[in-house]
C-alpha cells in the first residue's frame, strides 16, 4: 500500500497520510469545488488503511478553514478511523488562540465520534 499525499492549494488541504508510521496530517483550507469528489480517493485509501493500520494511528489536524461540506467529509474520515480495533488512534485538533470557530469545530466533532480529540491552541 503507498502512501496517500497531496499538496496544499489556495482551495484544498495538505493531505499527508503515512501508511509505515501512521502519521497522517491535514493543513491548510479545505474549500474545494466538489468536496465528496476531493476527499473520495481519500477515503478509498482509508478503507484499504483500516484493514491493516500502524499500531498507532496519529492525525494531525491544522486547518485555518474548512467548509460545510468539508466538515461533512472530515465526519466520513472519523468514521473510517472508528473502524479500526485493537490500535491506538490519537487525533490532534489544532487551532489558533483568537479562532473560536475552529476550536468550537473540534469540539463539535469530539461529541461526534467515539475518538478522543485532543486539542491543542496555538499561541500567536
Amino acid at each position: 500500500m503507498e502512501n496517500f499525499f497531496l499538496e496544499e492549494t489556495s482551495k484544498t488541504p495538505k493531505l499527508s497520510f503515512d501508511v509505515s508510521t501512521g502519521k497522517f496530517l491535514m493543513s491548510g483550507r479545505s474549500i474545494p469545488e466538489n468536496s465528496i469528489e476531493f476527499y473520495k480517493p481519500l477515503f478509498e485509501w482509508l478503507d484499504e488503511y483500516v484493514k491493516k493500520p500502524c499500531p498507532k494511528t496519529t492525525f494531525d489536524i491544522k486547518l485555518e478553514y474548512f467548509n460545510t461540506s468539508s466538515s461533512k467529509c472530515l465526519v466520513e474520515i472519523f468514521r473510517r478511523l472508528e473502524k479500526i480495533k485493537d490500535a491506538e488512534i490519537v487525533i490532534n485538533w489544532f487551532y489558533e488562540e483568537d479562532d473560536e470557530d475552529m476550536q468550537e469545530s473540534g469540539e463539535d466533532f469530539r461529541e461526534l465520534i467515539d475518538i478522543p480529540i485532543v486539542m491543542h491552541m496555538i499561541a500567536n
